[in-house]
């Protein structure tokens, strides 16, 4: 059985950073490209960040590029994104997902598999 687990969400000041971790049980971690999403109230999910099996190719949202870093271990099976600057509008639960596509499948298209979420509140 495959499970996803996200750590590290919390309610933040603009402008301060937080680091999210993910980890996974159940499948060959190194096998799969890795990725965050996000889903604020009342809006669509959508992907933030993903990197492919080795690390050497990311994505970023658009909103998100020069704050956001996204990186995986593969000996300890753990994906981490690193926010800094957050903003309010930053403010959404963040999901860890898996998947077997391209190392950019979180800008295009949702996942095999998908973490509970942690929750990241930014206030101004």
């Amino acid at each position: 059985q495959v499970q996803v687990l996200e750590s590290g969400g919390g309610t933040v000041q603009a402008g301060e950073s937080l680091r999210l971790s993910c980890t996974t049980s159940g499948l060959a971690f190194d096998d799969y490209v890795m990725g965050w999403y996000r889903q604020a109230p009342g809006k669509t999910r959508e992907g933030v960040a993903c990197i492919s099996w080795y690390g050497d190719k990311t994505y970023y949202l658009d909103s998100v590029k020069g704050r956001f870093t996204i990186s995986r271990d593969n000996a300890k099976n753990t994906l981490d994104l690193h926010m800094d600057s957050l903003k309010p509008d930053d403010t959404a639960m963040y999901y860890c997902a898996a998947d077997k596509g391209e190392y950019d499948f979180c800008s295009a298209s949702w996942p095999l598999y998908w973490g509970q979420g942690t929750q990241v509140t930014v206030s101004s």
